[in-house]
């Protein structure tokens, strides 16, 4: 069983999201074979340096994961792209690539975050190409932490603002970005994360080839019930599920712990 999940947004403050995560890790992600995290599994990420204290719940329940031998992967996203080896050493996570290639409930499946493929947003695709050069990493995680945080803030006051100014089509995936990625991999499915648009999408490539395309969900700390929203997928033999996860339990980090 391969367990998938993104766009989890952890504060690093106390949170129901961050609760719900612990439970996850504590409780379905222990049955599962490998664990797949598709980017923005914190709200953002300005160095090893800090995430490492700011999220240490997290990061030792990770760990406690992989000692029990669950294979859990990370592909960074838009918010923690600043990832890096020593949260890997801690955890004992493997760093993908994006996008990457894996056979799930023996299916090759194309795995990304998702923004590389939402090319028709000029805007975002800029920041995004500059956001990755590592000269520009190299000289932010140079910068006093307080000033990381505050730029990281600025970051994600900006995005909401823009977001609320931009047409809803182009921040969402373009149909033949799509295409071309699954037919360049040869591939039929593709699961990824970022647009907070979760549903199953058929397509028909070229020759009549039929392909899937998952976006998985978005958490929030409240639906539409109130309650929080915490889903991920399940692959296996038997095919793919969505599965929302039960309401944390009081003690959720003390099982993480166990």
């Amino acid at each position: 069983m391969i367990l998938l999940l993104s766009d989890l947004h952890l504060p690093n403050e106390p949170s129901p999201l961050r609760e719900g995560f612990l439970h996850f890790l504590a409780g379905p992600a222990r049955k599962a074979e490998a664990v797949y995290i598709l980017g923005d599994l914190f709200e953002y990420w300005v160095g090893d340096d800090v995430g490492l204290v700011d999220y240490a719940p997290e990061i030792k329940a990770l760990r406690d994961l992989t000692d029990r031998g669950v294979r859990v992967h990370f592909m960074a996203g838009n918010r923690d792209f600043l990832v890096g080896q020593r949260f890997a050493a801690a955890t004992g996570v493997t760093l993908l690539e994006d996008p990457l290639v894996v056979t799930l409930g023996g299916v090759p499946t194309l795995l990304s975050h998702g923004d590389r493929y939402c090319t028709d947003d000029r805007g975002y695709q800029r920041w995004r190409r500059f956001s990755r050069n590592r000269v520009a990493q190299w000289l932010f995680r140079r910068l006093p932490q307080t000033r990381r945080h505050a730029i990281a803030g600025g970051l994600r006051h900006q995005s909401g603002a823009e977001k609320r100014n931009k047409p809803s089509a182009i921040m969402d995936v373009n149909d033949v970005a799509i295409r071309t990625a699954l037919t360049r991999q040869v591939v039929t499915r593709m699961i990824h994360g970022h647009t907070h648009r979760p549903a199953d999408h058929l397509l028909q490539l070229r020759g009549g080839i039929r392909a899937t395309r998952i976006v998985l969900a978005d958490w929030r700390e409240a639906g539409p019930s109130g309650a929080p929203l915490m889903e991920y997928l399940k692959v296996d033999d038997g095919g793919v599920m969505r599965v929302q996860l039960d309401r944390p339990i009081p003690d959720a980090a003390t099982a993480a712990n166990a």
